[in-house]
């Protein structure tokens, strides 16, 4: 058939009829999970054209090739990286013999899936690199002769936009059909809704917007009336599972049966989708099924008669008064924030102990850590929300995204809202590997500028990210870091702005050593970025002994400390806490005098409280005597 035959049939009355899972019937046939399903084009192609024919014969108008993973990051995973052309090219003429040799007209469809890999601004892969993989790949099945391509199982708009790209640059004549899937809430992975996805896929341009894999026809039917009700002048797929999975006996099972999607079929095709097929769990007797169903119902279906749902804001509430961190870095003061680890256990005693030290001392703000060097602590936004209760001192929480996906990064910045903590820290945090428990997982939606603006354009505004009204808007008030002696003061920079860009309102530096290397990065940085009107407050770090500082500047990665500072605490013997103590109190008079800071960030060693008091103390009085 022809590239143009796709969309003749889209104005016919009845839909079209896809194929069901290839994976599926792959691993009942004895194919390994672990196993490279795509490389059985070149290794066993008897027994994927034995499926192709199989759906052929159950009354599939279209069949897709069996190159959904057959990419060149995915194929990575089997050292195949270089043969991405081969074994498109070899799907595609795999299915085409099974389609001549059928005598019927069958479209091939040039399977797509995703790259398996984050892209930024929630990954590391940056657009472009994954715009040449779909190039790559969609290029193959373009030469190789595919009647359309369906772009589908996308969990990421920014991924499937670049896979439409890529299309309409290597195959601009080839229909397409974007398909994304859902979880359980009816949200992508990274929390869009069916409405926006609508919107979105259609802006983008594709052919034919879809839904597949997600849930059962069930949840399927009601993704498909959501997004019609979004964007209803363009046609739709679905392709569901044939449930969610379970397990049993070892085994992957789903349990709706073929009669069952033969009774959704006709559903599906009364709410308007063109496109029907199945996913994961179905097999040629589902499509079978809804062949029959099909055939044997009248030629034009009624229109459904779409119910908008009408979703109630709550009562609008009084914006809320900025936080006294934001009131004081906007007054101009010189603004004092001392930090505090959560207790690994239960007693909060000692450390609201501490923090009432601090706070007499002269402290403006507690900031507390979200389980630094990945050690297993309390959950900070307690703990926040227990020293402001109990101590009466604002806190700044720190807001890792490590760890977190977009689910629970949402959730805890309600939970910290709710609770009265709205300064937040945002970095990126230490790694699971060097902490408490290697082996947990360590992966994460979010850099720390897309944590920022997710926060400032997202929250503060009243939506989450796929924007969805949240009630009201957050107030929350949003610091990020800054490292004053880096390795590549050029990438910091770069970095700093896409921060500043986010929204960031102030900045948190690393500990400070080298006034002088710092002050030299400061200027260079602000002349980078226009003056940076940002508020900094310096990072100050107490030493506690010689080893200490050795241990800091040979181990932990971004703090420097001089030769002259090492040497000095070697010199001062049993008195090096006290020669630490001197020191950071020097530095913070060294800062002050070369370059306009509006604060410290005190980091008190081994829970030293007392240390870090005697610094406050030291400053507020040099304030008052000046």
């Amino acid at each position: 058939m022809t590239t143009t035959a796709f969309l003749d049939l889209l104005h016919q009355p009845r839909p079209i009829l896809s194929d069901g899972a290839m994976g599926t019937l792959l691993h009942l046939r004895g194919v390994n999970f672990e196993q490279c399903f795509d490389l059985l084009n070149l290794s066993n192609p008897a027994m994927v054209a034995a499926i192709h024919r199989e759906y052929i014969e159950a009354g599939s108008n279209m069949i897709q090739t069996n190159t959904f993973s057959a990419n060149r990051f995915k194929l990575a995973q089997h050292g195949l990286e270089k043969q991405v052309a081969e074994i498109n090219t070899a799907g595609v003429e795999l299915a085409r013999r099974i389609v001549l040799a059928s005598f019927r007209d069958v479209l091939i469809v040039g399977d797509v899936g995703p790259l398996g890999v984050r892209l930024a601004p929630f990954g590391r892969v940056q657009p472009e690199q994954a715009r040449l993989a779909f190039i790559e790949h969609i290029g193959a099945l373009a030469d190789a002769g595919v009647d359309l391509l369906i772009i589908e199982t996308m969990t990421d708009l920014y991924e499937v936009n670049e896979a439409i790209m890529a299309a309409r640059h290597v195959a601009p004549q080839l229909p397409i059909i974007a398909s994304m899937t859902f979880t359980r809430d009816d949200r992508t992975l990274l929390g869009d809704n069916p409405a926006k996805v609508a919107r979105y896929l259609q802006q983008a341009g594709a052919d034919v917007i879809g839904v597949n894999c997600s849930g059962g026809p069930s949840q399927i039917l009601s993704i498909l009336r959501q997004m019609r009700q979004a964007a209803p002048d363009i046609p739709y797929s679905v392709m569901p599972n044939a449930g969610w999975p379970q397990q049993a006996s070892g085994r992957i099972m789903y349990p709706a049966g073929p009669e069952y999607f033969g009774e959704y079929a006709l559903a599906f095709w009364q709410e308007g989708a063109k496109v029907i097929g199945g996913c994961c769990g179905t097999t040629p007797g589902h499509i079978e099924a809804m062949r029959r169903a099909v055939d044997a119902a009248p030629a034009t279906m009624a229109e459904p008669a779409f119910s908008l749902a009408v979703i109630e804001r709550e009562e609008a509430q009084a914006a809320q008064p900025p936080t006294q961190l934001a009131e004081k870095l906007a007054a101009g003061q010189f603004v004092i924030a001392a930090e505090m680890d959560p207790p690994r256990g239960l007693s909060m005693h000692k450390l609201l102990a501490g923090a009432s030290l601090l706070s007499d001392a002269g402290a403006d703000v507690i900031d507390v850590a979200d389980s630094p060097m990945a050690r297993m602590r309390m959950s900070p936004w307690a703990v926040c929300s227990l020293i402001q209760k109990q101590v009466g001192v604002e806190t700044v929480l720190h807001f890792p995204t490590r760890g977190r996906n977009l689910l629970r990064v949402q959730g805890d910045l309600l939970a910290a809202h709710a609770l009265g903590v709205r300064n937040v820290f945002v970095v990126m945090g230490d790694p699971t590997a060097i902490g408490d428990y290697p082996d947990a997982m360590d992966n994460y939606d979010l850099v720390p500028s897309g944590l920022i603006k997710l926060i400032k354009q997202g929250f503060n505004e009243g939506v989450d990210h796929a924007g969805v009204d949240i009630g009201q808007p957050t107030s929350f008030f949003a610091g990020c870091a800054l490292n004053l002696t880096p390795n590549n003061l050029t990438e910091e920079i770069k970095n700093l702005r896409r921060k500043l860009n986010a929204g960031a309102d102030f900045i948190l530096t690393q500990p400070v050593f080298d006034p002088s290397k710092a002050v030299e990065s400061l200027c260079a940085i602000r002349e980078a970025l226009d003056g940076l009107r940002v508020p900094i407050l310096v990072g100050i770090l107490p030493l506690a002994s010689a080893r200490h500082a050795a241990f800091l500047h040979h181990e932990v990665p971004g703090i420097l400390i001089p030769d002259s500072v090492r040497a000095r605490m070697d010199n001062a013997g049993e008195n090096a806490a006290r020669a630490g103590i001197e020191i950071a109190i020097e530095l913070v008079e060294q800062m002050r005098a070369a370059t306009s800071i509006q604060g410290i960030y005190i980091m008190p060693a081994f829970s030293r409280f007392d240390y870090a008091a005697e610094v406050i103390e030291a400053v507020r009085s040099s304030e008052v005597s000046a």
